[in-house]
C-alpha cells in the first residue's frame, strides 16, 4: 500500500515510541502503515533516549515526503508505593496492610510500604477506598494514625515495587506538574514539540500553569489535557476550552471512576471536545492483545470502530507500538478498522452548528465551505492557512471529503496531524503573486495525484496572504481550468 493512500483514512492514528519502535526500518513501517503522529511517554527513558527518537522520526518523515506530528506525554503525579526488601509481596483478603509515608523507601514488608506521595494520609480518611496496581489490588482505608494509612485488603493479589495508587472517585489533592514534569516540559520544547500532554490535571489552571512555562520557555506547541481524574470530568468544558485539545486517558480513569463508567464518559468528552472545536484522543488499550498476537481481539476491533463512530479525531496505541512484538501490523490492524467503519453513512453526515451563528469570518468561511462539499459534488477542500484555525474547524464537520492543510510553519503542520480527516501540506504562500497562488496550491496537490484533471474541489484562503485568522473567501475550482 502507497503511504499516500493514508490521506483517505480520516480518523488519525497516534503509536507511543520505545524499544519496539527504535529500529528505523519499524520506524519507516510504521509511517508508512499509516502513523500520523507520535507520542513520547516521559514516564520512561532518558532526555537522550527521547531525542534520538525524535530524531529519527523525522528523518523518517523527511525521507517519506510525509508531516508526522510529535507529542510529548508528562508522567505527572504518578502516586506510588514504594519498594519492598523482597521485591514483592502478595496480600489476601482481610489481611491488614499499612501505607506509610515516613517508612524508608527500601523496607517494605508483608505488611508496610513507603509511598513517594507524602500527603496521602491528609488527603484520606476512614472507609476511602485505594486502589493499587491499576485497580487490581483493593484496600479499604481504616484509619490514619499519623504518618500511616492502616489498610483492610478487600481484594488481594501479588504487588511489587513503584506500583499506582489511586482513590477511587479522586480527591487526592496532588499538582498536576511535579519537578521532573516542568524539567520535561523544557526539554520538549527544545526538541520543538507540536504537543504536550499533561497529565492528572484538575481544573483549567492546571492547563494555564503549563501554557505559561512553555511560554516561558519560549515554546509554542500545543497542550492535550489528559482527563483521567473525577475532577477533570467534572470540570470538563472548561479543561477543554483552556486546552489544545484532549485524550481519554481510560486507564486511569477507569480506576478512578469505575470501570462501567468509561464507555459514557468517553462519548460524553467526544461529543464535549467537538462541540467546543477541539481534537479528541482516545487512548489506553486499544490494541492491547497485539503486544503478544499478531492480530487484534474482536472486541479491540470494536472498541476502535466505536471511537471512529463517535467522530474521535485520534487512535492511539501505547505498550503496542512501544514494547509490542508486533508495532506494524497493530498500525495496520488500526487503519484497516478506521476505513472500513469511515465507509459508514452516518461517519459522513453532521448537522454540527447549522443552528449556530459565528463570530469570526475564517469560522464562517469554514463551516460554509463544508457545508457546500457535502451537498455539492467535489472531490476535496483545500485550505490555505497560517495557523491552522480554519482546517481545524472543517474537522468538527463530519465529512467523506480530504481536507488538504496547506501551510508554510512547521507548527501548525504538526499541529494538524492531530486534525480528523485534515491532511498537511508544505506549501509557502509568499513564495508565490497574489494571482499564481490558486494554481500553485492546485499544481502541488495535482503533483502528489491527490487530485486529477477535472476534479472539482473548493479552496479557501485570505485575501492578505501571510496573515493569521485571514481567511475571508472560498472558491469552487475545477483542476485543469485556466485559473
Amino acid at each position: 500500500m502507497s503511504i499516500d493512500d493514508h490521506q483517505e483514512r480520516r480518523t488519525k492514528i497516534l503509536a507511543t515510541l520505545g524499544p519496539a519502535t527504535d529500529d528505523p526500518a519499524v520506524m519507516e513501517k510504521i509511517i508508512r502503515a499509516g502513523v500520523n503522529c507520535v507520542r513520547l511517554n516521559f514516564s520512561h527513558g532518558t532526555h537522550e533516549q527521547h531525542q534520538k527518537r525524535i530524531e529519527l522520526v523525522r528523518e523518517t518523515a523527511k525521507k517519506l515526503n510525509v508531516i508526522v506530528g510529535v507529542l510529548g506525554d508528562l508522567q505527572g503525579p504518578k502516586i506510588r508505593i514504594a519498594r519492598f526488601k523482597d521485591g514483592k509481596i502478595n496480600l489476601k483478603p482481610g489481611d491488614f496492610f499499612v501505607l506509610d509515608s515516613a517508612l524508608d523507601s527500601d523496607a517494605g514488608t508483608q505488611t508496610e510500604v513507603g509511598i513517594d506521595y507524602k500527603e496521602l494520609p491528609h488527603d484520606v480518611i476512614a472507609d476511602d477506598i485505594l486502589l493499587l496496581n491499576d485497580g487490581l489490588i483493593t484496600l479499604i482505608v481504616k484509619k490514619i494514625d499519623a504518618s500511616r494509612v492502616i489498610c483492610e485488603v478487600v481484594q488481594g493479589g501479588e504487588l511489587s515495587n513503584h506500583k499506582g495508587i489511586n482513590k477511587k472517585g479522586g480527591g487526592l489533592t496532588a499538582k498536576a506538574l511535579t519537578d521532573k514534569d516542568r524539567d520535561d516540559l523544557i526539554f520538549a520544547v527544545k526538541m520543538d514539540v507540536d504537543y504536550l500532554a499533561i497529565s492528572f490535571p484538575r481544573n483549567a489552571q492546571d492547563i494555564h500553569e503549563a501554557q505559561n512555562l512553555i511560554r516561558l520557555a519560549k515554546g509554542t506547541c500545543g497542550v492535550i489535557a489528559k482527563i483521567e481524574r473525577v475532577e477533570a470530568v467534572a470540570a470538563i468544558d472548561e479543561i477543554i476550552v483552556a486546552s489544545d485539545g484532549v485524550m481519554v486517558a481510560r486507564g486511569d480513569l477507569a480506576v478512578e471512576i469505575g470501570d462501567a463508567e468509561v464507555p459514557m464518559v468517553q462519548k460524553h468528552i467526544i461529543q464535549r471536545a467537538r462541540s467546543l472545536d477541539k481534537p479528541v484522543i482516545v487512548a489506553t488499550q486499544m490494541m492491547e492483545s497485539m503486544i503478544h498476537n499478531s492480530v487484534p481481539t474482536r472486541a479491540e476491533v470494536s472498541d476502535v470502530a466505536n471511537a471512529v463512530l463517535d467522530n474521535a479525531d485520534v487512535v492511539m496505541c501505547s505498550a503496542e507500538t512501544a514494547a509490542g512484538e508486533f508495532p506494524v501490523e497493530t498500525i495496520e490492524a488500526m487503519d484497516r478498522v478506521c476505513r472500513v467503519v469511515e465507509k459508514q453513512p452516518q461517519t459522513q453526515q453532521s448537522k454540527h452548528r447549522v443552528e449556530c451563528k459565528f463570530t469570526r469570518v475564517d469560522e464562517a468561511i469554514a463551516m460554509a465551505t463544508i457545508y457546500t462539499a457535502n451537498h455539492f459534488d467535489v472531490r476535496a477542500v483545500v485550505a490555505l492557512t497560517e495557523s491552522g484555525a480554519t482546517p481545524l474547524w472543517m474537522s468538527r464537520i463530519r465529512t467523506g471529503l480530504p481536507i488538504y492543510g496547506l501551510s508554510r510553519f512547521a507548527r501548525t503542520l504538526g499541529k494538524m496531524t492531530l486534525y480528523r480527516g485534515v491532511y498537511p501540506i508544505y506549501f509557502d504562500v509568499t513564495k508565490c503573486t497574489r494571482d499564481a497562488v490558486n494554481q500553485k496550491s492546485i499544481t502541488i496537490l495535482e503533483e502528489k495525484n491527490f487530485l486529477q484533471k477535472n476534479d472539482r474541489v473548493i479552496l479557501t484562503k485570505g485575501d492578505h496572504m501571510g496573515r493569521s485568522g485571514g481567511s475571508n473567501a472560498m472558491k469552487i475550482i475545477v483542476v485543469g481550468e485556466v485559473l
